[in-house]
């Protein structure tokens, strides 16, 4: 399986071969579905809580005797039926925390790719590198490759200062490492841009 190689300036300059145990597989979209849910749930904090009657400062004193009043007994002013009282089954802290396994993670990311592939909606690059860290520059270079105004996914091996500074003023322009990006990153892009270093990081984590 080949795919075009592109210079900065949108040209075709040479042709990838890609490994099409990778990048051209049939799309499990149950095994994405999971994978997703999964990086969503562990994104969770869990530290929603509220105070249950035990934890509301005060209302240690009986307020008034038991009978003799005419109303209502009444063991603490921090009842869950007073105002200012304890929440009834509040919500607690916990984690969120949803194991998947390696091998389904690999196949969701192996899914999303060959189908990107398969809409033409992965450019590769001979090589992603930025000579300046002016926006207006880096609105050019979209421009060259035809990819201004789209959600656009950055796979790098490594962080270049220039890259992120000129792009992070644009608002659908994300860069993550080829290493570690996600299925839901892989999935909310519109166009995802890599190089060859990129492509061969990938060979290596998702064989």
């Amino acid at each position: 399986m080949k795919i075009d190689v592109h210079n900065n300036s949108g040209k075709v300059i040479d042709t990838l071969n890609l490994n099409a145990k990778i990048f051209n597989i049939e799309m499990s979209s149950s095994v994405v579905r999971q994978a997703v849910l999964s990086e969503l749930s562990n994104l969770r904090q869990g530290t929603h809580s509220s105070k249950n009657r035990a934890a509301v400062r005060g209302g240690g004193k009986k307020p008034w005797k038991q009978k003799g009043r005419g109303v209502a007994r009444a063991g603490t002013i921090r009842s869950p039926l007073w105002k200012g009282g304890g929440v009834v089954f509040g919500p607690e802290p916990h984690a969120y925390n949803k194991k998947f396994p390696k091998k389904m993670s690999k196949l969701a990311r192996k899914s999303v790719l060959s189908k990107k592939i398969e809409d033409k909606e992965l450019i590769v690059l001979d090589r992603i590198e930025v000579d300046s860290n002016k926006t207006s520059d880096f609105i050019v270079f979209m421009k060259k490759i035809d990819i201004f105004e789209k959600k656009t996914l950055i796979l790098v091996n490594s962080f270049q200062e220039n890259l992120i500074l000129s792009s992070r003023n644009i608002r659908n322009v994300f860069i993550e490492s080829a290493q570690s990006v996600s299925v839901y990153d892989l999935l909310d892009s519109e166009v995802i841009l890599i190089d060859k270093e990129g492509i061969n990081t990938l060979n290596e984590v998702l064989a």
